[in-house]
């Protein structure tokens, strides 16, 4: 990923805490000699630096993934930047956002305890605090029918890129006036990147 030096995010808690937020990640491959991506949730184990996670199995990426570096997009809020706003025609639109590229190596999971842990945690991850769904209550031969139609992964994490394009190639008199735009917008990823930007302005002052 193309990161100039004002975008680079090291700040590895942050990162992190990106990942499990917005973990509708993008996993791409090369399947049958041509890129390919498939859309899935995934889990972080920080202690493993790894990612968990699940192919339905009639989705064939699974079958010649294994010996490749893959690539995993995380993409955090990110909205668009006028010109207007800077209060001058001597300037073009932008877009800000937060983007996380986790590369790494995938094996499959056959281990039935390990594809279940993964599972629960992903169901204990999206379900409600007060949801009574609880996937240890299913009837454990449904949970083993239902596993024969999923590749369980782990991808061991080799190298992470982090960007977050927050308008810090510009003036904080400009930042300022970008994030006052942003907090009279209703729409949710403007605000989450108004926040990012005054959290930002704070850090670096």
């Amino acid at each position: 990923m193309f990161i100039p030096k004002d975008f680079q995010l090291n700040d590895e808690e942050m990162i992190y805490d990106f990942i499990e937020k917005y973990s509708f990640a993008t996993l791409f491959s090369q399947h049958n000699g041509e890129p390919y991506a498939t859309h899935l949730p995934l889990t972080l184990n920080k202690g493993e630096s790894a990612l968990y996670g699940h192919f339905a199995r009639p989705n064939e990426q699974w079958k010649d993934i294994k010996k490749q570096q893959v690539l995993v997009v995380f993409q955090g809020p990110h909205c668009y930047i006028s010109p207007s706003w800077y209060e001058t025609m001597k300037a073009v639109p932008t877009w800000n956002y937060v983007s996380i590229h986790l590369y790494g190596k995938m094996e499959t999971v056959e281990d039935p305890k390990v594809i279940f842990n993964s599972l629960n945690d992903m169901v204990k991850k999206y379900e409600s605090s007060d949801s009574p769904y609880n996937l240890s209550d299913v009837d454990p031969s449904l949970i083993e029918g239902m596993s024969k139609g999923i590749v369980a992964f782990k991808i061991n994490i080799s190298k992470i890129e982090a960007k977050a394009k927050l308008s810090q190639n510009h003036s904080v008199e400009r930042q300022q006036l970008v994030i006052k735009q942003l907090e009279n917008s209703a729409e949710k990823n403007n605000l989450q990147i108004a926040s990012l930007m005054k959290k930002n302005l704070k850090e670096f002052r």
